[in-house]
């Protein structure tokens, strides 16, 4: 009961505990003496920790309670004493006359606080523009594999009716300089006695060339220039027979040669990638 009223706060003076002497059944048998002890003497320790011992280190401002329904009764004592530093070295100059209102300086004091919140977003995404940048850069190609990527063929080395094999990008590319007749031949042929239909004239970008990667469909071979039954390109390895405009007629390949980009630049050169 007396701890429910310790712990009751304002509702304690409410509560009421009573204790009552009841006699047992038992007496004692020996009257209860107490005997008179010598003096002994104690250890000599350091002062216990009280007020006097403290020398005045205790709060010395007076006390104060404190009362609520949702939390016990309270009693504490006020640092009145404690010595509030002065800031005034970090106040603005608007602000340092304490009986002077500080909302006649509060639009000069939030521009310069904007300005500088502003200032600071586009650091900040400048710097993470230039890391995003320059993470992005690293995983690109570098300078060797890009000039790597494109080449450049001067069409005047390569004599009408031949055909000249170039390494690109690790793969043979064929550029074909085709005559009168294959050019006439090639744009004859109907569309339903191909596997892959394709018009001549979608292969190419001047019907006296085209340019051809060469690697079989079927199973990634190098077909044979001028040699099948078609004139074309014949691979070896399965038997597949390509004509001069590099469409399949005859084998196990499935699709026609496959025909990269490319772009004339004049004449004379040709640039592929």
């Amino acid at each position: 009961m007396l701890s429910v009223a310790a712990r009751a706060g304002p509702l304690a003076p409410y509560l009421s505990a009573v204790a009552h002497a009841v006699p047992g059944p038992l007496k004692p048998l020996v009257p209860g003496l107490v005997p008179q002890a010598e003096k002994l003497l104690l250890d000599p320790k350091g002062p216990v920790l009280c007020r006097e011992s403290l020398s005045g280190r205790a709060p010395r401002g007076g006390l104060v309670a404190t009362a609520s329904l949702n939390a016990p009764a309270s009693i504490r004592y006020i640092h009145n004493d404690v010595t509030v530093p002065d800031f005034s070295d970090y106040r603005r100059p608007e602000v340092l006359d304490k009986t002077k209102s500080s909302q006649e300086s509060s639009d000069a004091r939030k521009g310069f606080s904007y300005f500088l919140t502003a200032t600071t977003c586009v650091a900040t995404a400048y710097a993470a523009k230039n890391i995003v940048t320059q993470f992005v850069s690293s995983m690109s190609a570098s300078a060797d594999v890009l000039a790597l990527s494109k080449i450049e063929i001067k069409l005047s080395e390569i004599p009408e009716g031949k055909n000249m094999a170039f390494k690109w990008r690790g793969k043979p590319l064929f550029v074909r300089h085709r005559t009168q007749k294959e050019i006439t031949q090639e744009a004859e042929v109907p569309l339903t006695e191909l596997r892959d239909p394709q018009h001549d004239l979608d292969r190419v970008k001047k019907p006296e060339w085209i340019i051809l990667v060469g690697v079989c469909t079927h199973l990634g071979c190098v077909p044979i220039a001028n040699a099948g039954d078609f004139g074309g390109y014949y691979c070896p390895c399965h038997g597949s027979h390509y004509d001069a405009s590099g469409r399949i007629r005859k084998g196990p390949a499935p699709a026609n040669l496959e025909v990269p980009y490319y772009e004339f630049v004049s004449d004379d050169l040709l640039i592929v990638g």
